[in-house]
């Protein structure tokens, strides 16, 4: 019986509908409680109880994560990017697609949380959060996938090469509170270039420039580095710089801080100590500073709204990282400035054929300053050749030319001079005794050795034999070698001007600064200290030994060094002269007297262009025992258009400081393989070596084979 107004309702007027889920809502509140999600007896998190982590084992077939569950009690502090601990198979590694059973405690990196695991079994959980601070952001897990993948390495030895060592005080100390941003800096001696000025601008307002650098000598490199960041500040985004040693760190540092003032940058840098090292880091992170600068490892930093990543003098060899995978600091800054859309600046005195290669392409924009601007700030660059040394007598008997002899006796009227002698140690290639052009293997290009059984030449890439090489350049049939010795120069110097002190700069002591009173400074590359007021004159001792060496680079860094040395010495309208002992007719002695290292690096890129060098091409080294190296490149599936090169045998070496990183253990006989790709093929050929790699580990492989992308030393 229904009412007049309550037509089709059920009992008590309520519709059918209502009375439906009024009826459902009571049923499951009356039905059974299911039971929590647990692990061996203890529950687990209620949302979001799988943890995906990256542990901390840099092997190519681990490397992917791996999916733990969360407990209950580590609910809120598992949170992604924090440090964990967990178990994980020792010895054999009993693993199968997301459990571990039994193993001992690795560390690892919670990467993120999920509802659901693909494997369908029980999994072993956390073991416990080391700390609550995310020290792995989504940003710089990316790069480090992008690191791995560039240089057939894994995420988990890149991220320990990104991450520091935890330190418990450093993270307990809060981090200031961040400064506003800058207002934005004049131009200063940006006003030298033509497009400096403009490229300031750029920064100030929030774009993205891309430029190469050539810096004018002198000291005003760290100031215009420091400008630059302050622009890209004023912008509201941060900055990172990137240099080659804490000297130069410690430069940028005081650059900063008279453009900036205190507390709005941090240095990154070994000889800080771990716990300030870590507290400067954790401060980079949390955004209590937006500008760093620092070395090799700062090439990581995990700065917020990147705007400019920076890096001054890419070809020092103190960029290129020894630890696997072995990225190279400019390598990752041009990563992150694609990832981040970010700006990007190559700043030196000298040019690598790489930067030269970023402006052909495009790329980047050239910063330059017009040729009479150089002339002005550069120093005046005297030579003498083997036929100046045959003709003096003073040469022969003393190591010191007459005409270098004279303008250290005039300069040190004025001040200090500089002498750079070449490191012991330097190995000379073969080149011809004419034209001095390198002799190189008419099949590869790859450089010619002499056997130490008198036997034939023989190629360094490809080794094959060469018995009848003759110069392509002059058609000259003889070669030589030449090594100078360069241990008592001091001494040498010392008698020469027995009233001047005479200071050292190499790896024993590594001076700064000196003063600007007379003093004769011999230094090794790359240890010159900055005199004050700049040096009176520099000489550049014993040009072959640099020029000689058994190095695609040779002449490359050669220049560097020397540039490297003059751009400290006065200008030549306050009397800087520069003296280079190497035959005036090649190439990099022309680029230093032209102080044109631009040109040079865009000569050296087109002639490798056309022999298939890098970085034209892409080239790895693979290397290990010779039986392993033959087995690791049949069952690599290399791309069509890779060729092999080699393997050719790597020299035995011994125990002790001698030893080149990555080489050979003491008294093994290993051999290296290079594999060359053409141009647009490095990502096929890294990946086809990973998987190798990875595939001949999971095999359980015992021989090391070693895989280096881009080698430094390919000759």
């Amino acid at each position: 019986m229904s009412s007049e107004n309550g037509q089709g309702a059920g009992a008590g007027g309520v519709p059918p509908e209502q009375l439906a889920l009024i009826r459902e809502s009571v049923r499951k509140a009356q039905a059974p409680r299911a039971k929590p999600r647990t692990w061996r007896g203890a529950a687990l998190a209620k949302e979001r109880p799988v943890a995906r982590v990256l542990v901390d084992k840099g092997v190519l077939h681990l490397d992917r994560y791996f999916d733990y569950a969360v407990p209950e009690e580590l609910d809120e502090q598992a949170q992604p990017g924090v440090r964990v601990r967990v178990r994980f198979g020792a010895g054999r590694h009993r693993v199968r697609e997301g459990r571990r059973e039994g193993g001992g405690l690795v560390d690892g990196f919670l990467v993120e949380r999920v509802d659901e695991s693909e494997y369908s079994g029980p999994l072993a959980a956390l073991a416990q959060v080391v700390s609550t601070e995310p020290v792995l952001s989504e940003e710089l897990l990316g790069l480090a996938r992008a690191v791995a993948d560039r240089y057939a390495g894994s995420v988990a030895d890149v991220l320990q090469l990104a991450v520091p060592p935890r330190n418990a005080r450093a993270e307990a100390k809060p981090s200031p509170d961040p400064l506003p941003a800058p207002p934005a800096p004049a131009p200063g001696p940006w006003e030298r270039y033509a497009q400096g000025p403009a490229f300031l601008d750029a920064l100030a307002t929030g774009a993205s420039p891309r430029a190469v650098w050539n810096a004018l000598p002198g000291p005003e490199w760290a100031d215009e580095l420091a400008r630059a960041v302050a622009a890209t500040l004023a912008s509201g985004r941060g900055a990172l710089v990137v240099v080659p040693d804490g000297r130069t760190a410690a430069r940028v540092d005081a650059a900063l801080t008279a453009v900036l003032g205190t507390g709005r940058h941090a240095v990154l840098t070994a000889d800080a100590g771990p716990e300030k090292r870590y507290r400067q880091w954790l401060a980079v992170r949390r955004g209590s500073v937006r500008a760093v600068v620092g070395t090799r490892a700062a090439m990581f930093a995990p700065v917020r709204d990147l705007g400019l990543v920076a890096i001054w003098d890419d070809g020092d060899s103190s960029h290129s990282e020894p630890h696997a995978p072995q990225p190279h600091a400019r390598e990752v800054l041009l990563l992150r400035a694609a990832h981040a859309k970010c700006a990007f600046l190559l700043g030196s005195w000298s040019c690598t054929v790489e930067a030269a290669q970023l402006v052909d392409t495009g790329w980047a924009l050239p910063l330059v300053a017009d040729r009479e601007q150089i002339r002005r700030a550069a120093p005046l660059v005297r030579t003498v050749g083997d036929a100046d040394l045959a003709r003096d007598e003073a040469a022969r008997t003393a190591r010191l030319p007459t005409l270098a002899w004279q303008v250290v006796r005039d300069a040190l009227q004025h001040g200090p001079v500089l002498v750079q002698v070449p490191r012991r140690g330097y190995v000379p290639r073969l080149s011809c005794t004419q034209c001095r052009a390198p002799a190189r293997c008419r099949h590869c290009a790859g450089p010619l050795e002499a056997a130490q059984d008198s036997g034939p030449l023989r190629c360094g890439w490809c080794g094959r034999d060469e018995t009848a090489w003759h110069c392509p350049e002059c058609g000259g049939f003889g070669l030589r070698a030449r090594i100078v010795g360069a241990r008592r120069t001091a001494e040498e110097l010392g008698r020469a001007f027995p009233a001047v002190p005479v200071r050292t700069s190499g790896r024993e002591q590594v001076l700064d600064t000196v003063p600007k009173a007379p003093a004769v400074v011999v230094s090794t590359p790359g240890a010159e200290p900055v005199a004050e007021g700049g040096y009176a004159a520099a000489l550049l001792l014993d040009g072959w030994a640099m020029l000689g060496r058994p190095d695609l680079r040779a002449g490359e860094e050669a220049l560097r060094r020397w540039i490297g040395a003059a751009a400290l010495v006065r200008d030549h309208g306050a009397g800087g002269t520069v003296v280079v002992v190497a035959e005036p007719t090649l190439r990099p002695v022309q680029a230093l007297v032209r102080w044109d290292p631009v040109g040079h690096a865009a000569r050296e890129l087109a002639e490798r262009s056309e022999l298939g060098f890098p970085p034209v091409s892409r080239m790895a080294a693979v290397s290990g025992p010779p039986d392993a190296v033959a087995s690791f490149l049949d069952g690599a599936e290399l791309p069509g258009d890779a060729e092999v090169l080699g393997p050719v045998p790597l020299p035995v070496t011994g125990p002790g400081p001698a030893r080149r990183p990555g080489g050979p253990p003491p008294g093994e006989h290993w051999e290296r393989a290079l594999v060359r790709v053409p141009p647009g093929r490095g990502a096929a050929l890294a990946s086809a070596l990973k998987k190798a790699q990875a595939a001949r580990m999971a095999r359980g492989g015992v021989e090391p084979v070693r895989i280096r992308i881009d080698p430094p030393d390919i000759g």
